[in-house]
């Protein structure tokens, strides 16, 4: 319990902070894509935390989520909820199709693979136009506002749906870590031969992590289609806008933990937000090049992340709550 109480105060906090902020205002979508990629950084956590398999690819899962529901949406009139589950089938057999050849790759090699990926999906993205509207990308049409519909006036139910999002996938990442097949993911990361001559299926089990982790980034890209409104192939299947930022967000916070893709997103969406709005019409590049200073620092200061400052405090404050 006393391990869960942070991550629980910083729910308690973003299930409190929609109800402050103005619902049409600017920091309520902050908090919004906060909560959003935070849960698709916890996704990621699954393959590049538990099983050490640093994928820069997710955004192909990513993409083809926003995509499936949308042009389910716009062709044949399937509300997002049910376009959201055909997405993350998508998700889940693309994710198996790269799995496949990938996963005996270790280290960079495996990086490049899955970054290669996402690559060819953004081009099939933007030559398949008939299908993807190409470059000029795809607007979700507006309907009367409902749940069913999954269409809001306001941006305070998305910032709800996003927090469900997160803590469903925190939910799930927590029974993975703390079941069997988190044991077994463990095990490959510290020692993969070893892992097999005790008779763990090495190949089995990354690729039902890299499934499961593929099912659910694939679906929060549904939450970010309906978010956004518009989106073009270079916004959902961008390498830097998606994939590195959400493996950069775990690794902030922390990898292999709960609380860290969590304390990730909402130090670094929200630092990013801030350098735009301070320092992007001062000078072309100003605010990329200190949000790249600032991250620099971080890292240095906490290699594994901002989870190991709340161990020190939390190791500190049983010390002094000893007698």
């Amino acid at each position: 319990m006393k391990r869960c109480l942070p991550l629980a105060l910083v729910i308690a906090a973003a299930a409190l902070l929609p109800l402050l902020l103005d619902p049409r205002g600017y920091w309520i979508r902050v908090l919004t894509f906060t909560l959003l990629f935070a849960a698709m950084a916890q996704a990621w956590n699954i393959v590049g935390g538990l099983a050490n398999q640093t994928s820069l690819g997710h955004a192909a899962f990513f993409g083809i989520g926003a995509y499936t529901s949308t042009v389910l949406l716009l062709k044949f009139g399937i509300s997002p909820w049910l376009g959201m589950l055909a997405g993350g089938a998508l998700g889940g057999v693309a994710a198996l199709v790269i799995a496949v050849p990938t996963m005996r790759l270790q280290g960079h090699y495996f990086a490049l693979a899955t970054l290669a990926f996402g690559e060819v999906m953004r081009v099939i993205a933007n030559v398949w136009t008939s299908l993807t509207g190409g470059p000029g990308g795809l607007s979700v049409p507006f309907v009367p506002p409902s749940f069913a519909a999954y269409s809001f006036k306001l941006l305070r139910p998305h910032a709800y749906i996003a927090l469900v999002a997160l803590i469903a996938v925190t939910v799930i990442f927590e029974i993975i870590r703390r079941g069997a097949m988190g044991y077994r993911l463990r095990a490959i990361k510290e020692n993969a031969p070893a892992a097999e001559v005790i008779g763990i299926d090495t190949t089995k089990v990354k690729l039902q992590a890299a499934v499961i982790s593929g099912v659910l980034v694939a679906m929060l890209g549904t939450l970010y289609a309906q978010i956004a409104v518009f989106f073009d192939p270079d916004t959902v299947f961008g390498i830097a806008s998606i994939s590195i930022r959400i493996a950069l967000i775990a690794i902030i916070g922390g990898v292999g933990t709960a609380a860290g893709p969590i304390l990730g997103a909402f130090f670094i969406i929200p630092l990013e937000e801030i350098m735009n709005a301070w320092l992007s019409s001062r000078a072309a590049g100003l605010s990329q090049l200190v949000f790249g200073i600032i991250l620099i620092g971080v890292i240095l200061w906490q290699p594994r992340g901002f989870i190991t400052v709340i161990d020190a405090l939390r190791a500190r404050l049983s010390r002094k709550v000893k007698p």
